[in-house]
């Protein structure tokens, strides 16, 4: 008899050595799957993307430089009133901010202790005239008698010394009696100028003492003075150009710009100059003068006075906004032919309204980025969209 046994199989269970060794494999196929994406992700980024950059061809021209200073209002002449006299101010006829006339009354000390001694000056005058009138009668007297020996000489040399006396004091008397009504005339007290007054907070019957007390400060206002500096650099340049002295361009027609950036009206001249350099600042102050008959500039108003320089040949311009400061060196970034940037150096020279001059480091047909600078880098692609001068400023 023949058996056939029928072989039961079983799954076993993969053992934890199997289980770790899948997961780490599974983990190792993942990672480097990661990595291969990444490369691939790396490659792609690599290819750097042109900058789209507004730029501008620089073309040399002779161009007119002006000079721009910031300047403060002052005025020419500023008088502070004191009264020569002493006494308890009975009246004010103005406030501060009034603008005033010469001659103007301004403000009235009490008068009765001068009317006082202008009647005591009358009256001890009225006396001594009496005293020497008296005396003179006298005198002419003893002449008609020395003429006919009746007295002697001695006596009319006596009585002509007696009148010369009494004559010097009503002198004196009489000059007592001006002064008097001088200090009398003082009470009122006018304004010496023109202007604009500033008065001190001094309240009516408040004693003010002669010299010493300042009861206001009157500033004139036409004409008026723009005080500015200039450097030691723009002095020795405008000097070697002037031959030894300013020029006449730069002192007289000067523009005037207000705070708001409107133009004042009139042309001012350079009206004072100072003596020298300030040690502590090394600029040199000048004071140009300006007409102001409707008085609208006052003291301690800032603006700008524009100054016309020479006419610089063949000058290289970029706008002021391509320029980027570091440190203390100024850069421009120089689009190259094949449209890549090239940090470039330069020295700068005066501005010219919304432009600057470059002194070096540019030259002439060479493009620039004109805004937005902090976009580049050295060495960065560009797709420049070119504009003019003219365009650039008109936007």
């Amino acid at each position: 008899m023949i058996f056939h046994i029928k072989k039961k199989w079983t799954l076993k269970k993969p053992s934890r050595t199997v289980c770790i060794g899948v997961i780490i494999l599974l983990m190792a196929a993942g990672l480097g799957i990661t990595k291969y994406g990444s490369f691939f992700k790396q490659k792609t980024a690599a290819v750097p993307q042109a900058v789209e950059v507004r730029a501008m061809r620089i073309a040399a021209k002779d161009t007119p430089v002006d000079y721009e200073f910031v300047g403060k209002v002052v005025s020419k002449n500023e008088i502070s009133i004191m009264s020569k006299i002493s006494g308890n101010i009975i009246n004010k006829m103005v406030k501060g901010g009034d603008i005033v006339y010469q001659g103007q009354p301004l403000f009235q000390i009490d008068d009765k202790q001068y009317q006082s001694k202008i009647n005591a000056a009358k009256g001890t005058l009225s006396k001594d005239k009496a005293t020497l009138q008296n005396t003179q009668r006298d005198l002419a007297r003893y002449r008609a008698l020395a003429q006919i020996q009746g007295v002697s000489q001695q006596t009319v040399d006596s009585y002509e010394a007696q009148a010369e006396e009494e004559q010097a004091t009503v002198d004196s008397d009489q000059a007592s009696l001006d002064e008097a009504q001088q200090d009398e005339q003082d009470t009122l007290i006018l304004s010496p100028v023109d202007g604009k007054i500033d008065v001190n907070d001094l309240s009516v019957g408040q004693y003010i003492t002669a010299g010493s007390s300042t009861l206001a400060t009157v500033s004139s206002l036409d004409p008026i003075w723009v005080q500015y500096s200039i450097s030691e650099n723009e002095y020795i340049r405008l000097s070697q150009e002037g031959q030894a002295s300013l020029p006449e361009n730069f002192k007289n027609n000067l523009k005037l710009i207000l705070s708001d950036g409107s133009e004042y009206p009139l042309r001012g001249q350079i009206d004072a100059i100072d003596k020298g350099i300030s040690t502590t600042t090394g600029t040199l102050t000048i004071k140009a003068v300006f007409d102001n008959p409707q008085h609208f500039l006052i003291p301690g108003m800032f603006a700008k006075i524009v100054a016309a320089g020479e006419v610089r040949k063949n000058a290289l311009l970029v706008p002021q906004q391509s320029v980027k400061d570091l440190l203390d060196n100024s850069f421009v970034y120089v689009i190259t032919a094949d449209n890549t940037i090239e940090a470039r150096k330069v020295t700068l020279g005066p501005k010219v309204g919304n432009m600057v001059i470059i002194d070096d480091g540019v030259k002439d047909g060479e493009a620039v980025v004109v805004d937005d600078v902090d976009k580049v880098k050295d060495g960065a692609a560009v797709a420049p969209t070119f504009v003019t001068a003219d365009q650039f400023s008109s936007t």
